[in-house]
């Protein structure tokens, strides 16, 4: 099971960190991202395979493929700037956390307007005149 080895990653990694927060922070800080990315790319396999998925229900749904590359493009946007976020947060920085958590969010709305518009024409198209 790939979630018993994820645990695994992580909880080797915290116990490494913990011992070396003392002597080296920094050395510590690295670890936590490195792992941290490990465990992302560990995931692109199992992404790629939901993107492959999504991308046959499209297809057969005739979803316009301008819909599903831009909630793709949201979804990556929120899982990137969540990472980030966490990264530095881990490092301390709250302040700077929270304002890639908002560029995000913010990305994310300029994103959708496009799938909000077509949502607004088509509400409009559908109401008695």
């Amino acid at each position: 099971m790939e979630i018993i080895q994820v645990v695994g990653i992580g909880l080797i990694a915290t116990i490494l960190i913990l011992v070396l927060k003392g002597q080296s922070p920094l050395f510590a800080f690295l670890l936590a991202a490195f792992t941290g990315l490990a465990i992302f790319l560990f995931l692109l396999g199992k992404i790629s395979s939901v993107i492959h998925v999504l991308q046959d229900l499209a297809t057969k749904s005739e979803v316009s493929p301008v819909f599903l590359k831009t909630i793709l493009k949201v979804i990556g946007v929120a899982y990137i700037a969540e990472f980030g976020a966490q990264i530095v947060r881990d490092a301390g920085q709250e302040s700077i956390a929270s304002k890639i958590e908002l560029t995000g969010k913010i990305l994310i709305l300029a994103m959708a307007i496009p799938i909000i518009s077509v949502i607004i024409e088509t509400v409009v198209k559908l109401m008695p005149a």
